[in-house]
């Protein structure tokens, strides 16, 4: 049963991989504008979740060294710091990315891209 073993202790990665292609395949496939946002979300989560899946060592200690206990292997507090900022940039993004949504809905009046691409009538591609 080493197939098994392999698998759950790659679950994470095997899940933000899935998360990942998941976010994309929305960002690729859907005309409308907040779907795609909510896929470029979805994207970020998985980047996410791998950065934290980087920093864990199964059987660590918090990083909080104390001298007296000797030499601990500790988990890696770098990751989880970075994620810290790209959750705020995340959400700077997102919050961006809608109010320019809302900006395009009321310029053309819809926020699928197919429409706002479509060429109006009497309008020429000259």
């Amino acid at each position: 049963m080493g197939g098994i073993d392999v698998f759950i202790d790659n679950i994470n990665y095997i899940g933000a991989f899935i998360l990942f292609v998941i976010g994309l395949y929305t960002v690729l496939t859907h005309s409308n504008l907040l779907k795609r946002i909510i896929g470029v979300n979805i994207m970020e989560t998985s980047i996410f979740l791998f950065f934290v899946s980087i920093g864990y060592i199964k059987g660590a200690q918090a990083p909080i060294i104390d001298m007296a206990l000797g030499d601990i292997v500790y988990v890696n507090p770098l990751p989880s710091a970075m994620i810290l900022t790209g959750i705020v940039v995340a959400v700077s993004i997102t919050a961006y990315a809608l109010s320019l949504i809302i900006r395009i809905h009321e310029a053309y009046g819809s926020i699928d891209l197919n429409d706002i691409l479509r060429p109006k009538e009497g309008e020429s591609n000259e």
